[in-house]
């Protein structure tokens, strides 16, 4: 996908929840509490879907790489997890956005399900992660309704291992399976194989895996409000992370605002 591309508003699918899009991705318009309670009608009703928290990284990953462009367009629900897409967002006089991180909605999540008695399954992460964020949130959220944990190893699988962990999942009945697998692994495997289950949501919520179960520490709130969370993971993890936010970040600030001014003087 090229991000000279710029108005894809007339080419990406029709949503059952409203967006708008920023470089092709289509943004929902949510805010937490409206992004959870649409978590809870697909769950009520038993259907399958999957939503995903898409950052700045993820919309510059969707214009080098077709299949990412397409999972977050088949999505049901595209999170704004980054402050810049809700920045954006609003210079676009989108006033109904607010930010929906990956690891808040998990947790937003979590705690409603105690209540609702919503079965959960975590999918990912390194070797015992799952299972250590399994407990830490049941310590956490008692009551919590844990269904099963599966780690993947990081190679591709076999079509024999992708069918035992789809068993797997289909076997522990599951209303919501956590996916940690990392940008755009996770976005591709639940476009992939949410076919393959029924009446389950799919979350792709990447490093909240790790930041939950306490292998990673997570930036103050104050950097969290105010758009420097960038800052502090790259600072935690500098030779993983420089790329993503040295060339992609100031890649989607020129090309988002370069779209911006298309579409206001298309407006005028």
């Amino acid at each position: 996908m090229n991000v000279s591309q710029l108005d894809h508003d007339q080419t990406a699918p029709s949503h059952e929840i409203s967006h708008h899009t920023i470089l092709g991705v289509p943004v929902s318009r949510v805010t937490m509490n409206s992004a959870v309670d649409r978590l809870a009608d697909w769950i009520e009703k038993k259907q399958k879907r999957y939503i995903c928290a898409s950052d700045v990284h993820s919309v510059m990953r969707a214009q080098d790489e077709a299949s990412h462009m397409e999972a977050l367009r088949d999505a049901d629900m595209v999170l704004p997890d980054g402050t810049p897409l809700v920045w954006v967002s609003h210079l676009r006089g989108e006033r109904d956005i607010s930010r929906v991180p990956g690891p808040d909605f998990m947790l937003a999540a979590v705690e409603r399900s105690v209540k609702e008695g919503w079965r959960h399954y975590f999918y990912g992460a390194a070797e015992g992660v799952a299972g250590l964020l399994a407990q830490t949130l049941s310590e956490n959220y008692p009551g919590l309704n844990v269904a099963g944990t599966g780690t993947p190893p990081f190679r591709p699988l076999t079509e024999q291992e992708s069918e035992e962990s789809l068993a797997h999942i289909r076997a522990a009945r599951p209303d919501i399976v956590w996916v940690g697998l990392g940008c755009p692994k996770q976005e591709r495997w639940m476009h992939e194989h949410l076919s393959k289950l029924d009446g389950v949501v799919l979350v792709g919520v990447g490093a909240a895996f790790d930041f939950h179960a306490g292998r990673v520490s997570r930036a103050p709130l104050w950097m969290r409000s105010n758009g420097f969370e960038w800052l502090h993971r790259l600072a935690c993890e500098p030779q993983r992370l420089w790329r993503r936010y040295l060339l992609q970040a100031p890649r989607f600030v020129f090309f988002s605002l370069k779209e911006t001014l298309v579409l206001r003087r298309s407006s005028v």
